[in-house]
């Protein structure tokens, strides 16, 4: 079965001339990214582009006075086909609940587009009691129909950015208690770099998110050939 590789450049690159620069190396490698809003706009995208394109955000409503937000038909019409949903910065730095996270799931499914639904505990935290409520209420009166299309990111918060990956074995059980309850693709994020990729392919996720290793272009390109 294909692996699903995603690039998060977050707020990266910080000027257009280098968004290109980026798009350009990363042509041929068969994985989705997500850039900022500001670089989705098709005509900054090289032809022939292997990639898909997704997006880091949407909001839960079609249109309307919500200043500063970007809907999910507008994504849409955009080309994006996926679109990254609860990550921890969103949720940490913005009050995302995860009542609002439910209800963004359910307008990204209402267009068509795939959800990649980010849940994972803070330090300290017991992760399945936290995971297994994050799919509880985030989940909360989809279909099963529509659950089974929503990718599932496993990325413990104290993870992210830090360079204290979770051990492949460690993350191998949150996932085992994922799959008891769900039955969708799961991929794990939390500084992922290509030394340690292909481990968490071994113990059974089926992909990567990729955070800051993912601007690295060579080193990202070893972590899609890894995987």
């Amino acid at each position: 079965m294909k692996k699903i590789i995603i690039a998060n450049w977050k707020m990266n690159p910080s000027d257009l001339a280098e968004a290109k620069k980026l798009f350009a190396a990363v042509k041929n490698l068969d994985a989705i990214i997500c850039p900022p809003f500001c670089y989705l706009y098709a005509k900054i995208r090289p032809s022939g582009a292997k990639f898909t394109l997704g997006a880091q955000n949407c909001h839960w409503e079609e249109k309307g006075a919500y200043t500063g937000e970007i809907s999910p038909k507008m994504l849409k019409s955009l080309g994006v086909k996926c679109v990254i949903i609860g990550h921890s910065e969103r949720r940490i730095h913005f009050q995302e609940t995860d009542e609002m996270i439910n209800k963004k799931l359910k307008a990204a499914l209402k267009f068509g587009l795939i959800p990649i639904l980010c849940i994972g505990e803070k330090e300290g935290e017991d992760a399945k009691l936290v995971v297994d409520r994050q799919l509880k209420e985030d989940l909360n009166e989809i279909i099963d129909t529509d659950i089974e299309k929503i990718v599932i990111a496993y990325e413990p918060v104290w993870a992210i950015g830090t360079g204290n990956f979770c051990e492949p074995q460690k993350a191998k059980e949150v996932l085992g208690l994922m799959k008891e309850k769900i039955n969708n693709n799961v991929l794990y994020g939390g500084s992922v770099s290509s030394k340690i990729s292909a481990d968490y392919i071994k113990v059974g996720f089926d992909g990567l998110l990729v955070g800051g290793a993912s601007l690295d272009v060579e080193e990202f390109a070893k972590i899609v050939k890894n995987v």
